[in-house]
Protein backbone atom coordinates (compact mmCIF):
# COMPACT_ATOMS: atom_id res chain seq x y z
CA UNK A 1 0.00 0.00 0.00
CA UNK A 2 1.60 2.94 -1.16
CA UNK A 3 2.40 6.83 0.43
CA UNK A 4 -0.86 8.16 -0.67
CA UNK A 5 -3.38 5.41 0.15
CA UNK A 6 -1.97 5.76 3.35
CA UNK A 7 -2.53 9.19 3.85
CA UNK A 8 -5.98 8.96 2.16
CA UNK A 9 -7.04 6.27 4.96
CA UNK A 10 -5.25 8.16 7.61
CA UNK A 11 -7.34 11.73 6.74
CA UNK A 12 -10.74 9.93 6.53
CA UNK A 13 -10.07 7.57 9.73
CA UNK A 14 -9.10 10.59 11.64
CA UNK A 15 -12.07 12.45 10.86
CA UNK A 16 -14.18 9.29 11.62
CA UNK A 17 -12.43 9.23 15.23
CA UNK A 18 -13.59 12.60 16.08
CA UNK A 19 -17.19 12.28 14.65
CA UNK A 20 -17.93 9.13 16.76
CA UNK A 21 -16.19 10.48 19.50
CA UNK A 22 -19.07 13.07 19.32
CA UNK A 23 -21.38 10.12 18.97
CA UNK A 24 -20.41 7.98 21.99
CA UNK A 25 -19.87 10.58 24.49
CA UNK A 26 -23.35 11.63 24.43
CA UNK A 27 -23.62 7.60 25.52
CA UNK A 28 -21.18 7.14 27.61
CA UNK A 29 -22.17 10.68 29.72
CA UNK A 30 -25.65 9.78 29.61
CA UNK A 31 -25.14 8.74 33.27
CA UNK A 32 -24.02 11.84 34.46
CA UNK A 33 -26.46 14.58 33.00
CA UNK A 34 -29.79 12.65 32.44
CA UNK A 35 -31.05 14.30 35.82
CA UNK A 36 -30.06 17.91 34.66
CA UNK A 37 -32.71 18.06 31.94
CA UNK A 38 -35.46 16.40 33.19
CA UNK A 39 -37.39 16.86 37.19
CA UNK A 40 -36.13 15.16 39.99
CA UNK A 41 -37.90 11.66 39.75
CA UNK A 42 -36.98 7.96 38.81
CA UNK A 43 -33.55 7.83 37.45
CA UNK A 44 -34.11 4.83 35.20
CA UNK A 45 -36.70 6.84 33.81
CA UNK A 46 -34.57 10.17 32.96
CA UNK A 47 -32.16 7.80 31.28
CA UNK A 48 -34.53 6.64 29.65
CA UNK A 49 -35.95 9.79 28.20
CA UNK A 50 -32.43 10.57 27.43
CA UNK A 51 -31.57 7.62 25.24
CA UNK A 52 -34.83 8.11 23.62
CA UNK A 53 -33.05 11.66 22.03
CA UNK A 54 -30.07 9.31 21.61
CA UNK A 55 -32.14 7.08 19.72
CA UNK A 56 -33.68 10.18 18.03
CA UNK A 57 -30.18 10.98 16.83
CA UNK A 58 -30.55 7.89 14.64
CA UNK A 59 -33.48 8.22 13.11
CA UNK A 60 -32.18 11.41 11.26
CA UNK A 61 -29.45 9.30 9.99
CA UNK A 62 -31.01 8.25 7.19
CA UNK A 63 -31.44 12.29 6.22
CA UNK A 64 -28.24 12.46 6.27
CA UNK A 65 -27.61 9.32 4.52
CA UNK A 66 -29.71 10.60 1.55
CA UNK A 67 -28.44 13.99 1.78
CA UNK A 68 -24.66 13.58 2.37
CA UNK A 69 -24.65 10.58 0.57
CA UNK A 70 -25.96 12.16 -2.64
CA UNK A 71 -23.18 15.23 -2.24
CA UNK A 72 -20.54 12.20 -2.03
CA UNK A 73 -21.85 10.73 -5.31
CA UNK A 74 -22.45 14.03 -6.79
CA UNK A 75 -19.85 16.25 -5.36
CA UNK A 76 -17.05 13.48 -4.88
CA UNK A 77 -16.29 11.73 -1.66
CA UNK A 78 -14.07 14.69 0.10
CA UNK A 79 -17.17 17.10 0.08
CA UNK A 80 -19.15 15.24 2.24
CA UNK A 81 -16.55 14.54 4.57
CA UNK A 82 -15.82 17.83 5.21
CA UNK A 83 -19.75 18.94 5.46
CA UNK A 84 -20.18 15.78 7.82
CA UNK A 85 -17.44 16.68 10.29
CA UNK A 86 -18.49 20.98 9.88
CA UNK A 87 -22.38 19.38 11.40
CA UNK A 88 -20.42 17.26 14.15
CA UNK A 89 -18.79 20.62 15.44
CA UNK A 90 -21.94 22.28 15.82
CA UNK A 91 -23.54 19.82 17.22
CA UNK A 92 -21.03 19.20 19.94
CA UNK A 93 -21.31 23.28 20.80
CA UNK A 94 -24.85 23.27 21.48
CA UNK A 95 -24.62 20.07 23.67
CA UNK A 96 -21.30 21.83 25.59
CA UNK A 97 -23.75 25.14 26.41
CA UNK A 98 -27.36 23.30 26.69
CA UNK A 99 -29.35 25.34 29.90
CA UNK A 100 -30.00 22.49 32.53
CA UNK A 101 -33.75 22.53 33.23
CA UNK A 102 -33.25 24.12 36.14
CA UNK A 103 -31.62 27.23 34.37
CA UNK A 104 -34.46 27.30 31.54
CA UNK A 105 -37.00 23.89 32.29
CA UNK A 106 -37.71 21.94 28.93
CA UNK A 107 -35.66 24.41 26.63
CA UNK A 108 -32.39 22.30 27.70
CA UNK A 109 -34.05 19.37 26.02
CA UNK A 110 -35.07 20.96 23.22
CA UNK A 111 -31.41 22.42 22.60
CA UNK A 112 -30.27 18.80 23.30
CA UNK A 113 -32.86 17.43 20.77
CA UNK A 114 -31.83 19.56 18.07
CA UNK A 115 -28.10 18.70 18.32
CA UNK A 116 -28.63 15.29 18.43
CA UNK A 117 -30.41 15.98 15.07
CA UNK A 118 -27.38 17.88 13.71
CA UNK A 119 -25.46 14.77 14.75
CA UNK A 120 -27.64 12.24 13.56
CA UNK A 121 -27.57 14.05 10.23
CA UNK A 122 -23.80 14.19 10.06
CA UNK A 123 -23.08 10.88 11.61
CA UNK A 124 -25.58 9.01 8.55
CA UNK A 125 -23.51 11.16 6.09
CA UNK A 126 -19.95 10.23 7.60
CA UNK A 127 -20.29 6.52 7.34
CA UNK A 128 -21.50 6.34 3.83
CA UNK A 129 -19.23 8.86 3.16
CA UNK A 130 -15.76 6.99 4.96
CA UNK A 131 -17.26 3.81 4.16
CA UNK A 132 -16.41 4.41 0.15
CA UNK A 133 -13.41 6.57 0.77
CA UNK A 134 -11.74 3.75 2.71
CA UNK A 135 -12.66 0.94 0.27
CA UNK A 136 -12.25 2.65 -2.99
CA UNK A 137 -8.90 3.94 -1.94
CA UNK A 138 -6.95 1.22 -1.30
CA UNK A 139 -5.57 -1.27 -3.46
CA UNK A 140 -8.48 -4.01 -4.56
CA UNK A 141 -6.57 -7.20 -2.89
CA UNK A 142 -6.27 -5.33 0.24
CA UNK A 143 -9.77 -3.32 0.96
CA UNK A 144 -10.88 -5.83 3.60
CA UNK A 145 -8.03 -4.31 5.43
CA UNK A 146 -8.27 -0.78 4.64
CA UNK A 147 -11.65 -0.46 5.42
CA UNK A 148 -11.23 -2.04 8.63
CA UNK A 149 -9.92 1.37 9.90
CA UNK A 150 -13.31 2.92 9.95
CA UNK A 151 -13.77 0.88 12.81
CA UNK A 152 -10.33 1.17 14.34
CA UNK A 153 -11.19 4.90 14.09
CA UNK A 154 -14.58 4.37 15.40
CA UNK A 155 -13.33 2.53 18.40
CA UNK A 156 -10.61 4.83 19.11
CA UNK A 157 -13.28 7.68 19.10
CA UNK A 158 -15.06 5.94 21.74
CA UNK A 159 -11.66 4.62 23.44
CA UNK A 160 -10.96 8.11 23.95
CA UNK A 161 -14.21 9.48 25.18
CA UNK A 162 -13.96 6.61 27.57
CA UNK A 163 -10.34 7.80 28.24
CA UNK A 164 -11.76 11.20 29.00
CA UNK A 165 -14.34 9.60 31.40
CA UNK A 166 -11.61 7.72 33.50
CA UNK A 167 -9.79 10.95 33.75
CA UNK A 168 -12.84 12.99 34.96
CA UNK A 169 -13.83 10.88 37.56
CA UNK A 170 -10.50 9.95 38.82
CA UNK A 171 -10.37 13.71 39.80
CA UNK A 172 -13.65 15.03 40.04
CA UNK A 173 -16.27 14.73 42.89
CA UNK A 174 -19.21 12.83 41.44
CA UNK A 175 -21.66 16.17 42.19
CA UNK A 176 -18.82 18.13 39.71
CA UNK A 177 -18.93 15.98 37.69
CA UNK A 178 -23.38 15.55 37.20
CA UNK A 179 -23.29 19.61 37.65
CA UNK A 180 -20.57 20.62 34.69
CA UNK A 181 -17.91 18.41 34.24
CA UNK A 182 -20.50 16.08 31.50
CA UNK A 183 -19.69 19.36 29.52
CA UNK A 184 -15.92 18.91 29.05
CA UNK A 185 -15.99 16.23 25.98
CA UNK A 186 -18.25 17.95 23.90
CA UNK A 187 -16.05 20.78 24.50
CA UNK A 188 -13.32 19.15 23.15
CA UNK A 189 -14.99 16.79 20.37
CA UNK A 190 -16.17 20.68 18.76
CA UNK A 191 -12.05 21.37 18.84
CA UNK A 192 -11.11 18.26 17.39
CA UNK A 193 -13.79 18.74 14.89
CA UNK A 194 -12.04 22.10 13.90
CA UNK A 195 -9.13 20.34 13.79
CA UNK A 196 -10.35 17.47 11.59
CA UNK A 197 -12.21 20.16 8.97
CA UNK A 198 -8.72 21.73 8.33
CA UNK A 199 -7.28 18.47 7.14
CA UNK A 200 -10.19 17.63 5.21
CA UNK A 201 -9.77 20.61 3.23
CA UNK A 202 -6.69 19.24 1.76
CA UNK A 203 -7.74 15.49 1.23
CA UNK A 204 -7.20 13.53 -2.11
CA UNK A 205 -10.31 12.75 -3.93
CA UNK A 206 -10.16 8.76 -4.53
CA UNK A 207 -9.00 7.38 -7.92
CA UNK A 208 -11.84 5.24 -8.03
CA UNK A 209 -14.27 8.02 -8.09
CA UNK A 210 -11.65 10.49 -10.29
CA UNK A 211 -11.55 8.23 -13.11
CA UNK A 212 -15.10 6.38 -13.31
CA UNK A 213 -16.87 8.57 -14.96
CA UNK A 214 -19.11 8.86 -12.23
CA UNK A 215 -18.85 12.55 -11.79
CA UNK A 216 -20.48 12.83 -15.18
CA UNK A 217 -23.25 10.95 -14.89
CA UNK A 218 -26.96 13.43 -14.62
CA UNK A 219 -28.46 10.77 -12.28
CA UNK A 220 -25.63 9.74 -10.11
CA UNK A 221 -26.40 9.97 -6.37
CA UNK A 222 -30.10 9.95 -7.15
CA UNK A 223 -32.95 7.45 -5.63
CA UNK A 224 -34.12 7.25 -8.89
CA UNK A 225 -30.89 5.60 -9.90
CA UNK A 226 -30.96 3.43 -6.28
CA UNK A 227 -34.23 1.98 -6.70
CA UNK A 228 -32.79 0.34 -9.86
CA UNK A 229 -30.28 -1.51 -6.85
CA UNK A 230 -33.06 -2.12 -4.33
CA UNK A 231 -31.95 -5.49 -3.83
CA UNK A 232 -28.36 -3.97 -3.00
CA UNK A 233 -29.78 -1.58 -0.87
CA UNK A 234 -32.30 -4.04 0.80
CA UNK A 235 -29.72 -6.69 1.61
CA UNK A 236 -27.41 -4.26 2.85
CA UNK A 237 -30.33 -3.27 5.85
CA UNK A 238 -30.28 -6.95 6.16
CA UNK A 239 -26.46 -8.27 7.13
CA UNK A 240 -26.50 -4.78 8.93
CA UNK A 241 -29.46 -5.60 11.12
CA UNK A 242 -27.58 -7.74 13.80
CA UNK A 243 -24.27 -6.76 13.62
CA UNK A 244 -25.23 -3.33 14.88
CA UNK A 245 -27.75 -4.75 17.74
CA UNK A 246 -24.91 -6.84 18.70
CA UNK A 247 -22.26 -3.67 18.48
CA UNK A 248 -24.32 -1.24 20.67
CA UNK A 249 -24.94 -3.85 23.16
CA UNK A 250 -21.17 -4.36 23.91
CA UNK A 251 -19.58 -1.08 23.24
CA UNK A 252 -22.23 1.92 24.25
CA UNK A 253 -24.85 0.18 26.46
CA UNK A 254 -22.05 -2.24 28.07
CA UNK A 255 -20.87 0.06 30.70
CA UNK A 256 -24.58 1.42 31.38
CA UNK A 257 -25.09 -2.41 31.48
CA UNK A 258 -22.35 -2.99 34.47
CA UNK A 259 -23.23 -0.63 36.65
CA UNK A 260 -26.96 -0.97 36.70
CA UNK A 261 -27.62 -4.17 36.20
CA UNK A 262 -24.19 -5.68 37.74
CA UNK A 263 -23.55 -3.42 40.50
CA UNK A 264 -20.36 -2.78 38.83
CA UNK A 265 -19.04 1.06 40.49
CA UNK A 266 -19.46 3.25 37.52
CA UNK A 267 -15.50 4.25 37.19
CA UNK A 268 -14.65 0.38 37.00
CA UNK A 269 -17.15 -0.51 34.58
CA UNK A 270 -15.53 2.35 32.53
CA UNK A 271 -12.32 0.40 32.61
CA UNK A 272 -13.87 -2.93 31.46
CA UNK A 273 -15.73 -0.96 28.90
CA UNK A 274 -12.34 0.70 28.03
CA UNK A 275 -9.68 -2.26 28.01
CA UNK A 276 -12.24 -4.24 26.08
CA UNK A 277 -12.43 -1.54 23.13
CA UNK A 278 -8.70 -1.35 22.70
CA UNK A 279 -8.14 -5.02 22.39
CA UNK A 280 -10.91 -4.75 20.11
CA UNK A 281 -9.70 -1.86 18.06
CA UNK A 282 -6.21 -3.82 17.66
CA UNK A 283 -7.85 -6.84 16.05
CA UNK A 284 -9.75 -4.77 13.27
CA UNK A 285 -6.89 -4.80 10.78
CA UNK A 286 -6.32 -8.28 11.67
CA UNK A 287 -9.73 -9.89 10.52
CA UNK A 288 -9.72 -7.55 7.58
CA UNK A 289 -6.61 -8.91 5.77
CA UNK A 290 -8.15 -12.43 6.93
CA UNK A 291 -11.02 -11.57 4.88
CA UNK A 292 -8.26 -10.15 1.96
CA UNK A 293 -7.34 -13.58 1.92
CA UNK A 294 -10.45 -16.40 2.51
CA UNK A 295 -13.77 -13.77 1.46
CA UNK A 296 -16.11 -12.28 3.41
CA UNK A 297 -18.97 -14.81 4.11
CA UNK A 298 -16.78 -16.63 6.17
CA UNK A 299 -16.25 -13.83 8.72
CA UNK A 300 -19.52 -12.90 8.57
CA UNK A 301 -20.89 -16.45 9.15
CA UNK A 302 -18.57 -16.56 12.42
CA UNK A 303 -19.79 -13.78 13.74
CA UNK A 304 -23.71 -14.55 13.06
CA UNK A 305 -23.33 -17.98 14.35
CA UNK A 306 -21.59 -16.88 17.77
CA UNK A 307 -23.94 -13.92 18.39
CA UNK A 308 -26.94 -16.26 17.84
CA UNK A 309 -25.67 -18.85 20.42
CA UNK A 310 -23.55 -16.74 23.07
CA UNK A 311 -25.72 -13.55 23.37
CA UNK A 312 -27.22 -15.12 25.80
CA UNK A 313 -25.16 -17.00 27.92
CA UNK A 314 -22.66 -14.34 27.98
CA UNK A 315 -25.17 -11.37 28.87
CA UNK A 316 -26.29 -14.13 31.69
CA UNK A 317 -22.98 -13.96 33.46
CA UNK A 318 -22.14 -10.55 32.54
CA UNK A 319 -24.97 -9.43 34.57
CA UNK A 320 -23.06 -11.86 37.83
CA UNK A 321 -19.88 -10.31 36.92
CA UNK A 322 -19.10 -7.59 39.37
CA UNK A 323 -15.52 -7.95 39.40
CA UNK A 324 -13.36 -6.30 36.82
CA UNK A 325 -11.80 -9.59 35.01
CA UNK A 326 -14.61 -12.12 34.44
CA UNK A 327 -16.48 -8.88 33.24
CA UNK A 328 -13.46 -8.08 30.64
CA UNK A 329 -13.07 -11.61 29.81
CA UNK A 330 -16.72 -11.96 28.86
CA UNK A 331 -16.76 -8.77 27.24
CA UNK A 332 -13.64 -9.47 25.05
CA UNK A 333 -15.34 -12.80 23.86
CA UNK A 334 -18.39 -10.65 22.65
CA UNK A 335 -16.42 -8.22 21.21
CA UNK A 336 -14.29 -11.44 19.02
CA UNK A 337 -17.43 -12.97 17.78
CA UNK A 338 -18.46 -8.95 16.67
CA UNK A 339 -15.24 -8.27 14.88
CA UNK A 340 -16.51 -11.38 12.52
CA UNK A 341 -19.03 -8.19 11.81
CA UNK A 342 -17.07 -4.76 12.13
CA UNK A 343 -14.32 -5.30 11.00
CA UNK A 344 -15.22 -5.63 6.53
CA UNK A 345 -19.35 -4.36 7.33
CA UNK A 346 -17.69 -0.99 5.52
CA UNK A 347 -16.13 -3.04 2.64
CA UNK A 348 -18.99 -5.67 1.95
CA UNK A 349 -21.57 -2.45 1.36
CA UNK A 350 -19.35 -0.27 -0.80
CA UNK A 351 -18.59 -3.63 -2.85
CA UNK A 352 -22.54 -4.29 -3.91
CA UNK A 353 -22.79 -1.01 -5.61
CA UNK A 354 -21.42 0.82 -8.16
CA UNK A 355 -18.99 3.84 -7.98
CA UNK A 356 -22.24 6.49 -9.10
CA UNK A 357 -24.81 5.82 -6.45
CA UNK A 358 -22.28 3.74 -4.02
CA UNK A 359 -22.61 6.48 -1.25
CA UNK A 360 -25.93 7.02 -1.17
CA UNK A 361 -26.42 3.12 -1.44
CA UNK A 362 -24.06 2.92 1.54
CA UNK A 363 -25.32 5.62 3.38
CA UNK A 364 -29.29 5.66 3.21
CA UNK A 365 -29.76 1.99 3.39
CA UNK A 366 -27.33 1.52 6.29
CA UNK A 367 -28.83 4.31 8.21
CA UNK A 368 -32.49 3.08 7.79
CA UNK A 369 -30.99 -0.21 9.62
CA UNK A 370 -29.33 1.55 12.13
CA UNK A 371 -32.47 3.71 12.96
CA UNK A 372 -34.49 0.92 13.48
CA UNK A 373 -31.91 -1.84 15.37
CA UNK A 374 -28.94 0.39 16.78
CA UNK A 375 -30.38 3.71 17.47
CA UNK A 376 -33.02 1.65 19.68
CA UNK A 377 -30.85 -1.26 21.16
CA UNK A 378 -30.31 0.60 24.37
CA UNK A 379 -33.95 2.13 24.58
CA UNK A 380 -35.02 -1.59 23.82
CA UNK A 381 -32.79 -3.01 26.66
CA UNK A 382 -33.86 -0.50 29.25
CA UNK A 383 -37.08 -0.76 28.74
CA UNK A 384 -36.74 -4.69 29.44
CA UNK A 385 -35.13 -3.63 32.35
CA UNK A 386 -37.53 -1.14 33.27
CA UNK A 387 -40.46 -3.66 33.29
CA UNK A 388 -39.12 -6.16 34.92
CA UNK A 389 -37.64 -8.91 32.03
CA UNK A 390 -34.48 -7.93 31.16
CA UNK A 391 -33.27 -11.19 30.16
CA UNK A 392 -35.51 -10.70 27.17
CA UNK A 393 -33.24 -8.20 25.67
CA UNK A 394 -30.65 -11.00 25.29
CA UNK A 395 -33.11 -12.91 23.39
CA UNK A 396 -34.09 -9.68 21.03
CA UNK A 397 -30.22 -9.23 20.39
CA UNK A 398 -29.57 -13.46 19.68
CA UNK A 399 -32.44 -13.36 17.56
CA UNK A 400 -31.63 -9.82 15.41
CA UNK A 401 -28.27 -11.83 15.00
CA UNK A 402 -30.14 -15.06 13.58
CA UNK A 403 -31.98 -12.98 11.29
CA UNK A 404 -28.96 -12.21 9.72
CA UNK A 405 -27.24 -15.50 9.48
CA UNK A 406 -30.01 -16.36 7.07
CA UNK A 407 -28.39 -13.35 5.01
CA UNK A 408 -25.00 -14.30 5.19
CA UNK A 409 -25.61 -17.68 4.35
CA UNK A 410 -27.45 -16.65 1.13
CA UNK A 411 -25.29 -13.98 -0.19
CA UNK A 412 -23.06 -14.00 -3.04
CA UNK A 413 -18.95 -13.27 -2.07
CA UNK A 414 -17.83 -9.90 -2.83
CA UNK A 415 -13.81 -9.78 -2.28
CA UNK A 416 -12.96 -10.01 -5.71
CA UNK A 417 -15.85 -7.57 -7.39
CA UNK A 418 -14.47 -4.73 -10.14
CA UNK A 419 -15.88 -1.57 -7.83
CA UNK A 420 -15.85 0.23 -11.93
CA UNK A 421 -17.84 -2.80 -13.09
CA UNK A 422 -20.86 -0.60 -13.55
CA UNK A 423 -21.78 3.05 -13.84
CA UNK A 424 -24.42 4.16 -12.31
CA UNK A 425 -26.52 4.74 -14.91
CA UNK A 426 -27.27 1.43 -16.23
CA UNK A 427 -30.48 -0.63 -15.33
CA UNK A 428 -30.05 -2.54 -12.07
CA UNK A 429 -30.82 -5.89 -13.78
CA UNK A 430 -27.20 -4.85 -15.79
CA UNK A 431 -25.54 -4.90 -12.53
CA UNK A 432 -27.23 -7.82 -11.12
CA UNK A 433 -25.91 -10.02 -14.21
CA UNK A 434 -22.40 -7.97 -14.29
CA UNK A 435 -22.36 -9.24 -10.63
CA UNK A 436 -22.60 -12.42 -11.90
CA UNK A 437 -19.20 -12.76 -13.68
CA UNK A 438 -17.31 -10.97 -11.54
CA UNK A 439 -18.03 -12.25 -7.81
CA UNK A 440 -17.61 -15.76 -6.39
CA UNK A 441 -21.04 -17.28 -6.23
CA UNK A 442 -21.74 -18.41 -2.42
CA UNK A 443 -20.73 -21.75 -2.10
Amino acid sequence: MGREQWKKIWVGSAGNMVEWFDWFVYATFAVYFADSFFPEGNETANLMNTMGIFAVGFFMRPVGGWLLGRIGDRKGRKAALTLTVTLMSASAVLIAIAPTYDVAGYGGVAVLMVARLLQGLSVGGEYAASATYLTEASAPEKRGFASSFQYVSMTAGQLVGLGLQIVLQRNMSEAALHSWGWRIPFVVGALGAGIVFYLRRSMLETEVYADSGAAEQQDRGTLKVLWQHRREAFLVMALTMGGTVAYYTYTTYLTKFLSKSAGMEKSTASLVSFCALFVFMCIQPLAGMLSDRIGRRPLLITFAVGSTFLTVPIMTMLKHADTFWPALGLALLALVVITGYTSINACVKAELFPTGIRALGVGLSYAVANALFGGTAEYVALWFKNAGAESGFYWYVAGCAAVSLVVYLTMRETRDIDLNRVVAGQAGEKAQAAGATSVTPAS
